[in-house]
């Protein structure tokens, strides 16, 4: 939908730019171009029209070998062949394409197969942030009519399956191993899916059942499924952060994710270079599963997760083990890690680069990223949920001390434009945009 709201944009645009030249012309000389508050990422590389599933699977078929994620702490290597299996088996359990399947947890391998899967599944997965408490978790699950929750029994503190029950009472009278489950508070939803147990619990089924119970009818309907999977459904509903009461649900396309990742990867050149990336964001936020999965996927690239929530010890130790050359964080994740290095002499002499979001990055934490540990390759990127999220990040040509004075241009076919309320464009006299 982005192609065609992008065109409908421009010639508002247009429109408003005409009208606002007409009655500036009697006040004073119209502006040239390069003062209207307008940026314009034009290209000739053009939008893939491609769904999640299609990505993955051009990219496995291209290096069927490499291990895209790699999970430490569970000690899993995988090219995501479970992923088709995930998806026969959330078919096998009645869910139909456009159902919203929840994702709850940190960073863990079933998570990214989760968000293969459902997209090969016409399914629509919702991340849902892992430190939610009962009521924000009622709230994410009758926003978006959530039918499926997949997540783990607890991790560390957050009690995932204690804080359902609460939330789903009706869960706790389920047996063992059998997870369909129905309540009044929340009509939709209908099935609970456990990760990591060995042993059934309550009210949940478990996912390794859901792997090894698939059949040939299950793979049958999957195929027909994803060919009837097209780039512009919906994939992936990401919840805002909230800060003006409840988070807000934010809906994106395969077609969103798959050409933010793809263009994030070719500003930085990692169609043409193979990169380990270190990745210590969460999953649930779209700097983890768009700027690092869905960029890594698009162009071969692995992904290393350190740990299932965040541990700077953890994160060292993962680039000196598995030789990332590229860490991702915001300033405060890259302040944090940098005050570890002399811990216990941590050798990160393979790293080269680092993308950086969510905050401006200060002078010194540039100067201790290229002096101390190499990370002269930075990348600053802006942007929001709801637009994929990256509008705009750093460009190669500049050096790193130059990168984090801005949060560089607009990316290929992102349109950029400060207007007022009604719709007519800024000059740029008084401020820059």
């Amino acid at each position: 939908m982005a192609h065609k709201f992008l065109g409908h944009f421009g010639n508002r645009f247009a429109r408003s730019a005409h009208r606002q030249k007409n009655s500036l012309q009697s006040t004073r000389p119209a502006p040239d171009s390069s003062q209207l508050s307008y940026a314009h990422g034009i290209s000739d590389v053009p939008l893939l029209y491609q769904t999640v599933g299609e990505t993955l699977r051009k990219t496995a078929d291209r290096l069927p070998d490499q291990d895209f994620m790699i999970f430490r702490e569970q000690n899993v290597r995988r090219s995501f062949s479970q992923a088709r299996l995930v998806g026969a088996g959330l078919l096998d359990l009645g869910l139909r394409p456009g159902d919203r399947v929840g994702v709850w947890g940190n960073n863990y391998y079933e998570w990214v197969l989760m968000q293969f899967a459902t997209a090969m599944a016409g399914l629509v997965q919702v991340n849902i942030n892992p430190a939610y408490k009962p009521e924000e978790l009622t709230f994410a699950l009758k926003k978006v009519g959530v039918r499926c929750i997949v997540t783990p029994k607890q991790h560390k503190h957050c009690t995932f399956i204690k804080d359902l029950v609460e939330t789903v009472p009706e869960i706790a009278l389920g047996r063992p191993g059998i997870g369909r489950v129905h309540t009044y508070k929340l009509p939709e939803f209908e099935h609970v899916i456990v990760v990591g147990e060995k042993n059934p619990i309550p009210g949940a089924w478990q996912f390794n059942d859901l792997i090894n119970g698939v059949g040939s009818d299950a793979k049958r309907l999957l195929e027909e499924t994803e060919n009837r999977v097209r780039p512009d459904d919906p994939v992936n509903i990401q919840f805002t952060s909230g800060t003006t009461g409840f988070p807000k649900a934010a809906t994106l396309t395969h077609h969103n994710v798959v050409n933010n990742g793809y263009f994030i990867g070719l500003r930085t050149g990692w169609n043409k270079q193979f990169n380990r990336l270190c990745l210590p964001n969460p999953l649930y936020h779209c700097f983890g599963c768009v700027i690092g999965v869905m960029n890594a996927v698009n162009h071969g690239q692995t992904c290393v997760f350190p740990s299932q929530s965040y541990d700077p010890v953890k994160v060292l130790e993962a680039i000196e083990m598995e030789k990332c050359t590229f860490l991702y964080g915001t300033p405060t994740m890259f302040i944090d890690v940098l005050s570890r290095l002399d811990e216990k002499k941590f050798d990160v002499s393979s790293l080269k680069g680092a993308f950086m979001a969510g905050a401006p990055c200060p002078q010194a934490l540039c100067e201790k990223l290229v002096n101390d540990i190499n990370a002269k390759d930075i990348y600053i990127l802006y942007g929001t949920t709801e637009l994929s999220p990256v509008v705009s990040m750093s460009e190669t040509e500049k050096d790193a001390f130059d990168r984090i004075k801005s949060v560089g241009t607009a990316l290929p076919h992102v349109e950029v434009c400060k207007m007022n309320q009604n719709c007519s464009t800024f000059e740029n006299y008084n401020f820059s945009c």
